[in-house]
């Protein structure tokens, strides 16, 4: 990673322990955070969905990019690049939650919350739930930077991983419902 990027990262993430943590924003964060570890918000509200006939779409897609994002992040990308976490290279940075895992790049957090999202978005019925969806995603990727386990660049590409996971995600659903002769 080049020394710049690093800096401009560790800048941000400086920035948000100095001037947003606050007694009252700080139990909320690592609550919202620790709700995405192992994608397990995602996969209850899939769940939900699935269970909804009118949602059922939904809950299947969403289903469908996560295990996508989680093969794409934790199995392959952050073994492959190994990049070390914040509180390591950025001096003074005190990270709010532990993390198990050395590797920092891409985000599984934000990845799931986005591979979601970016299914509901296609799939879910409402415009308000589509919001709700991506907002709820938006807040995940920003959970990571306050909690400081995450640099921004790691929030942006599991972002991105997310949603072209969610695309691909549609793009499996549709074959499989053309196939079946579901509706798609």
């Amino acid at each position: 990673m080049p020394q710049c990027l690093l800096q401009i990262d560790g800048g941000i993430l400086l920035w948000i322990q100095n001037f947003l943590r606050c007694a009252v924003l700080d139990p909320i964060m690592i609550i919202y955070t620790q709700m995405g570890d192992a994608g397990i918000l995602w996969i209850v509200l899939s769940v939900v969905l699935l269970c909804i006939p009118r949602t059922r779409k939904a809950g299947f897609v969403s289903l469908i990019a996560m295990l996508l994002g989680l093969l794409c992040t934790n199995v392959v990308l952050k073994h492959l690049v190994g990049r070390t976490r914040p509180w390591l290279m950025v001096e003074g940075l005190i990270p709010l939650v532990a993390e198990n895992d050395p590797n920092s790049f891409p985000s599984g957090h934000t990845c799931a919350a986005f591979a979601a999202a970016s299914a509901w978005c296609r799939t879910l019925p409402r415009r308000w739930m589509k919001i709700v969806a991506v907002v709820m995603a938006a807040l995940m990727g920003f959970s990571r930077l306050y909690v400081g386990v995450h640099f921004p660049t790691d929030v942006l590409a599991g972002m991105a991983v997310g949603l072209l996971c969610g695309w691909l995600a549609w793009l499996i659903w549709k074959r499989l419902a053309a196939w079946r002769g579901w509706e798609a």
